[in-house]
């Protein structure tokens, strides 16, 4: 994708990421994220061949910055728990700092069909997979229980992150949400510790 095409792009995906948060996704018409964008209704065809494809591509450029984010961060720490951590921090920080992206990935994402969910679960699976690597190490380094059931223990974990950012949002955003960091590892490493 040639420069100006990528810019595009992502002022497309930008666009759809506030008009999906302002309107839901089953309300909002490709119409409006057009008008959003600043582009014709036909350019977002070009790009996207239905409104779903936009979702998906919105999940995993979004989910693929996270990602990278994850593993920038997790080279600078100094061990497996600092790690996982800085995983919780990065989660919170940024869906804080992003209403519209907490939204979506939080509210507009049950309300999606089956197909549309596993199409997403697939964005969702690097990061998955990055908790089940963190949780792996521990193991090895008997910092964490060696009966860990660690493909359990990675869901449980994105799954209790994700259910603290639903209901933050849910509450009105009455409290900060990065400040939740601490009491959701220290619950979660108590009971892995070895």
């Amino acid at each position: 994708m040639t420069s100006k095409k990528k810019e595009k792009y992502d002022l497309i995906l930008e666009a759809a990421l506030k008009v999906f948060a302002e309107h839901g996704f089953h309300r909002s018409q490709v119409s409006k994220i057009a008008k959003a964008a600043g582009v014709a209704d036909g350019t977002i065809y070009l790009y996207f061949k239905r409104k779903e494809d936009i979702l998906i591509s919105l999940f995993r450029e979004k989910l693929g910055e996270l990602v990278g984010k994850f593993h920038m961060h997790i080279e600078q720490t100094t061990g497996v728990k600092e790690a996982l951590r800085k995983v919780c921090e990065i989660h919170y920080t940024e869906l804080e700092n992003n209403v519209d992206l907490a939204f979506v990935t939080q509210i507009e994402l049950r309300q999606s069909s089956l197909e549309l969910r596993k199409e997403i679960g697939k964005a969702v699976k690097p990061y998955i997979e990055l908790i089940e690597k963190l949780l792996v190490q521990g193991v090895e380094e008997n910092l964490f229980r060696a009966d860990l059931d660690v493909k359990l223990t990675r869901l449980l974990l994105f799954g209790a992150m994700d259910e603290v950012v639903t209901s933050w949002l849910i509450s009105g955003r009455k409290y900060s949400l990065s400040a939740q960091v601490d009491g959701t590892v220290q619950f979660f490493l108590q009971g892995i510790q070895a």
